[in-house]
């Protein structure tokens, strides 16, 4: 999909436009917030194995702002 809106602080530049839809992923961890990637590319845990909890909204641009489509 493009554009592509990465879930980490960084230096993009994207304007969204009506009709797009992207998501706001808060991750809380206890212990360490440094993390590792495994070898699927995809799972991350933190370096200590603290626990962590993840939750997602989803929101869509509109023409007069954006919707939280996720309660």
């Amino acid at each position: 999909m493009y554009p592509p809106v990465k879930h980490y602080r960084n230096k993009d530049q994207i304007i969204l436009l009506p009709g797009m839809i992207f998501t706001i992923e808060p991750t809380f961890v206890e212990g360490s917030p440094t993390f590792v990637t495994w070898n699927d590319g995809h799972t991350i845990s933190t370096i200590d194995g603290g626990l962590s909890a993840q939750f997602e909204h989803m929101v869509l641009i509109t023409d007069i702002g954006a919707e939280i489509l996720t309660k």
